[in-house]
């Protein structure tokens, strides 16, 4: 892709990681009835006029298989996990990885370490215990974040802060506006446990910016 000239098309992807049984924050939720799988819903107010998916300039809805990321290392939070393709339904929402033990790309966006938000995201926990993501709410400006490509780089970032955003006020213009560089996006559940919609009421959003090759 090369990043030049590229502009990413805002989209209003639901990332909302809501799982079952679970703590958020180190901050223990009493555990919902069990039951089947827990469903995951669009963020409110998304409608058509959001548009598709992310593209860049000239049709490319993922950048060249050597760029695709297949590994994390969070070493402040003790994350360590392979990396999954991510993708939106019909109805665009973001579907989220199967399992709770690793995280995933949205690869219809920027693949990190080339110019754009890339996003990964993972699930809090589930009925078994913590996700991939437990600690994220934990990390703190200047952790390092490293994604390993498919062509064997590494490429690493720096933590710049944390938000946690209300899930019906998700703020997408924020998380996919189109930046002069490389940045990150890591994003899982928090906040409060909704019981009747078996969802958590937040999300939470870590920034970080590229720190090396």
């Amino acid at each position: 892709m090369g990043g030049l000239g590229t502009a990413l098309r805002l989209v209003a992807v639901a990332t909302v990681f809501a799982v079952a049984g679970c703590q958020a924050g180190g901050t223990a939720e009493p555990a919902p009835p069990p039951g089947g799988p827990v469903s995951w819903a669009p963020v409110a107010g998304q409608d058509a006029a959001d548009g598709p998916p992310p593209t860049w300039d000239g049709g490319s809805t993922a950048d060249p298989a050597p760029k695709r990321p297949t590994h994390l290392r969070v070493p402040a939070i003790g994350v360590d996990t392979d990396l999954v393709d991510l993708a939106v339904d019909g109805t665009g929402v973001l579907v989220p990885p199967e399992s709770a033990a690793v995280a995933g790309w949205f690869a219809a966006g920027a693949a990190p370490g080339s110019v754009g938000p890339a996003l990964l995201a993972g699930h809090v926990d589930s009925h078994a215990g913590p996700g991939v993501f437990y600690r994220l709410v934990d990390l703190k400006p200047g952790d390092r974040v490293e994604v390993g490509r498919a062509d064997g780089s590494t490429v690493v970032f720096s933590v710049t802060g944390t938000r946690r955003s209300p899930k019906a006020d998700f703020p997408t213009a924020e998380v996919y506006a189109p930046t002069p560089g490389p940045e990150l996006r890591l994003v899982t559940c928090g906040g409060a446990f909704d019981h009747s919609a078996r969802s958590y009421r937040d999300n939470i959003i870590v920034e970080a910016t590229l720190a090396g090759p």
